[in-house]
């Protein structure tokens, strides 16, 4: 278990220092991604920045992931679960609108009237404090293609092995520390999983120059 989200990040810095990756940017899923993300963009001298995402839940389950939205709009779904539950369309369509302006303002909080970072042609480092269903890791990293990064490293202190895997075959590399074979939930592995409040998490991007 990880003392908590802080630890996990400095585990994570650790791995990749000796792995000696070397990258442009580091980007974190708020809120859980940035307690992460910072130690990590610390070690390797990198700016950090966020990405942001929300779920689309299923009709009557909205724990169930079917997919996700990113800020900008990006879409990433779950075609497995929709076919297999019959899910329409419209209702999807209503999720897409209703999270993507969800994340719109989420990433206005954060981001203010700042510039956003350049991803064209630079490898990006995306980090969370873990992934379980991965769909909104899936969403950042589409829109982190669409934007051109030249390289994606995902880098999770633990992981669902099954999402892990699908993860490898839409980024170029993944550092995770931990894929325990029986997963349950992300906050399984945390001594400390408490929620990060917004404040908190504007706390760590302002400890970048670029956010000050």
């Amino acid at each position: 278990m990880f003392a908590d989200r802080s630890a996990a990040g400095e585990q994570l810095a650790d791995r990749l220092d000796a792995l000696d990756i070397t990258a442009d940017l580091v980007v974190a899923i708020p809120r859980g991604g940035l307690p992460v993300a910072r130690p990590i963009a610390d070690r390797l001298s990198l700016p950090l920045d966020v990405v942001v995402a929300r779920k689309i839940g299923a009709p009557g389950n909205p724990e169930l992931a079917i997919g996700a939205v990113t800020s900008d709009g990006t879409v990433w779904l779950h075609e497995s679960i929709i076919d297999g539950s019959s899910i329409d369309k419209a209702y999807i369509d209503e999720g897409i609108e209703t999270e993507g302006a969800a994340a719109s303002r989420k990433l206005e909080r954060y981001r203010g009237s700042r510039e956003p970072p350049t991803v064209k042609d630079r490898h990006v480092i995306i980090v969370d404090d873990g992934v379980a269903t991965g769909a909104t890791m899936f969403a950042c990293v589409e829109e982190l293609h669409q934007q051109g990064a030249s390289r994606i490293t995902v880098a999770v202190p633990v992981g669902s092995p099954t999402t892990i895997d699908r993860l490898r075959s839409v980024v170029d590399e993944i550092v995770c520390l931990e894929q325990p074979r029986h997963f349950g939930s992300v906050g399984r592995f945390y001594q400390s999983f408490s929620q990060v409040s917004d404040e908190e998490a504007v706390r760590y991007l302002e400890q970048d120059q670029s956010y000050r």
